[in-house]
């Protein structure tokens, strides 16, 4: 049978059906598959350790030979313990083997071998049990480590591999024009998939990976180029200019420049053949609702309806009751659609938002419904995006003729990163606080001083405050973290007994949660004990504290957004992080915490040390999942390969010209694989 890369992995020489199963829990169906399943470390037998600085507990790679093996002990029955003596004639130390018979026998007496595995044993006499052995000579300089499952060894799928690469080599098409490759200096995509896997040295492994990170980041920045184009056809809801003026001396305050830059923004799109299509990023507290009700007043002076759809009830209730006291003095309607309004108020509703009567409709999941009609819905906003899915989003936007669109969300991402994640959309930036906006104190501190932080927070109870208290986990673990109920229970009992507690946390159900909420911002309970559901976007100005346990598993971007539920109001406010594990790793973030209230810097330090884990995660953004490429550590080619992106997009929007061929392919490939 003729192989190719489409062809099942079952047909490869030495897999057959029983083995393709195995693959096939690796997401392994096809010869490609099998090419793209990069290794995820490499053992570098060019760099042994002496038996002398091999240290107990670390995996290494030891050159030397066997000196004696020694006979066999069986200590009970089906076990059998294997043992040799291992030399590299300075130091000795003890291989132990169990149960494998073969692998002892493969062990033969004065060849020169390196042993690979991890180090037990004590400083006197040093072990290393059922290691991986590798002959000195016949053996490439860099072996391939998998994620593999039961059923495949690393062995049996290096050979796999290497028998892929043979068969197809030659069949390797080269989907990025050459005149690309060589302004970026990379190499062949031939080199790169056979370096990947079985590099030389370390030089050609990186020469390979810089190359597939590069494919991947044109593949999907151009994707999102594509599908931002395709999201914008002709609007028939191109908005006039107009004067509102109103609407800014109606404000009691003065807004900042970077949000009447976004206002203006945002105007002039929507005064354009194409639907806007904005995303609105802003730090916590930085009037991303006051921006939203500028707009919704634009599209009511152009005799048109706007809708805002927020992930619950209650932060629905806030924007409802804000929008009110910006925009009903200038004449406008504004309307609240949610899950818990009455069947009869529903009806209503639906008919004054059908007959043009309400001009800004504010609601949840309930607006896009089949039975919610508008008369002319010509923007639509949605608050913590990321909290819908791309159908919900969808579903509303279709309610309008290609309405405008306009995005809020209160995680700062570096802008380049929030351009791959966000690449269909344009991006508006507010990054000052309004004026009056106070800082909030920020305190880490151990476990040993958790009483006198709750001393500090009932001191605030007492002056008439309320406080939030975050507890990260619901259930109880093996770690020994208290669940938030137990926790909850044993504050009412002891450190807060005389004082009022709510409990809040995912598992209640969203009705629940938002009477839990209200009891809160009404002022009947002091104190919110919560997890991080209690994160997103409700407004108590008397809340002046907020403190943090086991802040250690919370990303800094995280914790900001936490920090943010205080401060709102004219008092001073309070975060207090609270840890058990002082390690120097945590001392340094929980410092930087302490000493930062800029969340775009914030989201800069948790990508370095973290990861992009906090902002990309396909389950909420919808993204297609990158296999190499990683947007923290790769931040210099994203942006190379942004800019290579952007120059095939603007020559040849569609991909149809012979040399991007290949790339229309890729991109295809790599949305298909998109979970959302």
């Amino acid at each position: 049978m003729d192989i190719t890369l489409a062809s099942d992995i079952k047909y490869l020489k030495g897999v057959g059906p029983k083995r393709a199963e195995c693959y096939k829990k690796l997401s392994i169906n096809t010869v490609k598959d099998l090419i793209y399943h990069f290794p995820r470390g490499y053992i570098d037998l060019t760099s042994c350790t002496s038996i002398k600085d091999a240290c107990v507990g670390e995996v290494c790679a030891v050159a030397g030979r066997i000196a004696k093996k020694l006979p066999p002990a069986r200590i009970r029955k089906g076990m059998t313990i294997f043992k040799a003596v291992f030399t590299d004639d300075e130091d000795d130390m003890t291989v132990v083997i169990y149960n494998s018979e073969y692998l002892f026998n493969s062990l033969s007496e004065g060849e020169p071998i390196i042993l690979y595995g991890k180090i037990s044993g004590n400083f006197i006499r040093k072990e290393i049990s059922s290691p991986t052995v590798f002959k000195i000579g016949a053996s490439k300089a860099m072996q391939p480590v998998y994620s593999v499952t039961e059923g495949l060894s690393q062995t049996l799928v290096r050979s796999t591999v290497q028998n892929a690469l043979s068969v197809i080599n030659d069949r390797i098409y080269e989907p990025v024009p050459k005149d690309i490759l060589k302004r970026q200096g990379m190499c062949s995509l031939a080199f790169a998939l056979y370096n990947i896997h079985f590099p030389p040295d370390n030089y050609s492994m990186q020469t390979a990976k810089r190359r597939l990170v590069f494919d991947e980041f044109l593949t999907l920045g151009l994707g999102m180029m594509m599908l931002r184009g395709r999201n914008r056809q002709k609007t028939s809801n191109k908005l006039y200019r107009c004067d509102i003026k109103e609407f800014y001396k109606n404000l009691s305050f003065e807004l900042t420049e970077c949000q009447k830059k976004s206002i203006n923004e945002c105007i002039d799109d929507m005064q354009q053949d194409r639907p806007m299509s904005r995303l609105l990023q802003g730090d916590v507290g930085s009037g991303k609702t006051v921006v939203a009700a500028a707009l919704a007043y634009f599209v009511y002076k152009n005799k048109k309806q706007t809708a805002l759809m927020a992930p619950t009830e209650i932060l629905a209730s806030q924007h409802y009751n804000t929008f009110k006291e910006f925009l009903e003095p200038l004449g406008v309607k504004v309307g609240l659609l949610t899950g818990s309004v009455s069947a009869k108020e529903k009806k209503d509703l639906n008919q004054q938002i059908i007959a043009g009567e309400i001009d800004v409709v504010i609601g949840t999941q309930a607006l896009y419904q089949q039975s919610v009609e508008f008369c002319d819905l010509a923007l639509v906003i949605t608050d913590e995006q990321h909290r819908f899915g791309v159908e919900q989003r969808s579903s509303l936007s279709k309610k309008g003729e290609n309405p405008h669109v306009l995005v809020m969300s209160a995680t700062p991402i570096p802008r380049t990163l929030a351009l791959m994640i966000y690449g269909d959309l344009d991006i508006s930036v507010l990054n000052e606080l309004p004026k009056g906006r106070q800082r909030t104190e920020t305190y880490a501190v151990t476990g040993k001083l958790r009483k006198r932080a709750f001393g500090f927070v009932r001191g605030e109870l007492d002056k008439g405050r309320q406080a939030y208290i975050v507890c990260p986990m619901i259930e109880d673990n093996e770690q020994g973290l208290k669940s938030v109920k137990s926790y909850a229970n044993e504050l009412s009992q002891n450190e807060f007994s005389g004082y009022s507690l709510g409990l809040l946390h995912g598992k209640m159900k969203p009705k629940e949660k938002d009477m839990m909420m209200l009891r809160f911002k009404s002022g009947e309970l002091q104190v919110l004990v919560s997890t991080t559901v209690v994160e997103v976007g409700v407004d108590v100005k008397n809340a002046t504290v907020i403190l943090i346990e086991n802040s250690e598993r919370f990303g800094l971007s995280q914790l900001h957004q936490l920090r943010g539920r205080v401060g709102r109001g004219s008092e001073k406010s309070y975060c207090i992080l609270v840890t058990d594990s002082p390690t120097e790793e945590c001392k340094k973030r929980l410092k930087i915490m302490a000493n930062t209230s800029d969340g775009f810097e914030l989201s800069r330090e948790d990508l370095k040390m973290r990861g992009p884990g906090d902002f990309f995660g396909s389950a909420q953004h919808g993204l297609p999942k990158l296999k190499i490429a990683d947007m923290s550590e790769d931040i210099e080619i994203l942006k190379n390969a942004q800019e290579e992106a952007k120059r095939i997009y603007e020559s040849d929007p569609e991909l149809l010209n012979p040399e991007n061929k290949g790339l229309r392919s890729l991109i295809k490939e790599l949305f298909e694989r998109r979970s959302d």
